[in-house]
């Protein structure tokens, strides 16, 4: 579900606010999809702020030892952390985290929403999600999902389909979306939710079939493409979000100043156009929106990430 809203400027404490460059840390690699997210919106933000936003990439632990960084970072507006997903679903899948993505983070804004798309190899005989329930339960524990990687958004949207659909797939993990689409478009697996930048070249090419999107609505990517909910799922609506938090006490002055520019930065065409070349929907929200979307993301992703029984000790 996507937000409406924004915020003004409150009070007059931060109005010099910022007077130096401001880091944007991302707990991934320079290059993936958080990575070009975060310089997407550090460019802008820039330009609507006066001063520098540096994106900073500490990659580990799936994303975790940045986040901990943040968490533990001076609340003054200039440390902020590019979250993700992923990072609602660590919430439950690791057991020994040092910080609450509620409870030791204050919410800025949600920036984009990237859909994943339900593929398939062309040679698994089915041409809808119905049609690929039904062959799952025709031919109990014969098919394979793929992911990329045990606990990514990938493999929880796809335990989420099992639980759902009630069927019975194998769940095997690869360290990335190119090998395990490698392996798919080979037959080694015959299905995969995978974000949609990634999966649609090849659906384009012929060497995947898509079979739905996994968001509410259906994305402009494909928009003849059904969505989940449209193929009997009313209740499945997952996608790769990513959105701009600060450390806890973080000022309210200074959070409004910083989600009135990524609002400005999100309503610019030149961005919404980049935006879209990831298969990305802006995505318009308040401080307190935000903060409501990442409680809920954190306690969805728990029902899905217990009845899978994955865990990181």
């Amino acid at each position: 579900m996507l937000f409406a809203g924004t915020v003004g400027f409150a009070g007059s404490a931060s109005a010099a606010y910022p007077e130096n460059p401001i880091r944007m840390i991302v707990g991934f690699s320079a290059g993936g999809t958080t990575d070009v997210v975060a310089r997407i919106l550090g460019k802008e933000m820039s330009d609507a702020l006066g001063q520098p936003v540096v994106v900073e990439n500490r990659p580990g632990a799936g994303s975790n030892i940045a986040t901990e960084m943040v968490s533990r970072a001076k609340p003054d507006g200039y440390t902020l952390y590019m979250v993700a997903v992923t990072a609602a679903i660590n919430q439950t899948l690791y057991k020994n985290l040092r910080f609450n993505l509620v409870d030791d983070f204050t919410p800025v804004a949600l920036g984009v929403r990237v859909p994943n798309v339900l593929v398939v190899n062309p040679e698994v005989p089915v041409k809808s999600v119905k049609e690929l329930v039904e062959y799952a339960k025709a031919n109990p524990g014969k098919l394979n999902f793929a992911s990329s990687g045990s606990g990514t958004s990938i493999h929880m949207a796809g335990e989420l389909f099992k639980q759902l659909a009630d069927i019975d797939a194998a769940h095997i993990p690869y360290k990335g979306s190119s090998p395990a689409l490698t392996d798919l478009i080979g037959g080694q697996v015959q299905y995969m939710f995978d974000n949609m930048p990634s999966a649609w070249p090849h659906v384009e090419s012929g060497k995947l079939r898509a079979l739905a999107v996994t968001t509410e609505d259906r994305t402009q990517t494909a928009p003849d493409l059904p969505t989940m909910q449209e193929s009997g799922f009313p209740s499945y609506d997952v996608s790769s979000w990513f959105g701009v938090i600060a450390p806890k006490g973080t000022p309210d002055d200074i959070v409004n100043k910083l989600n009135a520019a990524v609002q400005t930065a999100l309503a610019k065409p030149d961005v919404q156009a980049r935006l879209a070349g990831l298969g990305a929907v802006p995505a318009k929200t308040t401080p307190a929106e935000f903060g409501a979307f990442i409680k809920s993301e954190v306690d969805s992703w728990a029902k899905v990430v217990k009845a899978s029984g994955a865990t990181v000790d």
